[in-house]
C-alpha cells in the first residue's frame, strides 16, 4: 500500500502563489506517474496536472503557464508550484500516485492523498 500526504495549502490573494507538496510512503515496488487533481464545491474531480517518472508533464489547459509540476524521485515526492492564483482555482486539491506493489505486477494500483484545501480570495 502506498500512503501519499499533502501539504502547503492555505489562503492567498488573487493572483499570489502557493506551493503544494505530497509525500509518497509505502513499501512498494516502484511509483509511476503522480499528479495533482482538484475539486471545487459542487463540481467533479478534474486534472490538474501529472507527470511521469521520466518527467513527462500534462497540464490541463486552465492551469497552463501558471501552475508548473515537478517530482524528487529520491524523495518519492510531487510539487504543484501554483503562480498568479485566480479565485476559480479554489478547490481541495488531492495528491494521486499510480504504482506496482511488486516487480512484473500486471496493473498499475492507485493511491489518493486526502486533500488539501486552496482558497482564492479576490
Amino acid at each position: 500500500q502506498l500512503q501519499l500526504v499533502e501539504s502547503g495549502g492555505g489562503l492567498v490573494q488573487a493572483g499570489g502563489s502557493l506551493r503544494l507538496s505530497c509525500a509518497a510512503s509505502g513499501s512498494i515496488f516502484s511509483i509511476n506517474t503522480m499528479g495533482w487533481y482538484r475539486q471545487a464545491p459542487g463540481k467533479q474531480r478534474e486534472l490538474v496536472a501529472t507527470i511521469t517518472r521520466g518527467s513527462t508533464k500534462n497540464y490541463a489547459d486552465s492551469v497552463r503557464d501558471r501552475f508548473t509540476i515537478s517530482r524528487d524521485n529520491a524523495k518519492n515526492t510531487v510539487y504543484l508550484q501554483m503562480n498568479s492564483l485566480k479565485p476559480e482555482d479554489t478547490a481541495v486539491y488531492y495528491c494521486n500516485a499510480n504504482y506496482r506493489d511488486y516487480a512484473g505486477q500486471a496493473y498499475f494500483a492507485q493511491a489518493w492523498g486526502q486533500g488539501t484545501q486552496v482558497t482564492v480570495s479576490s
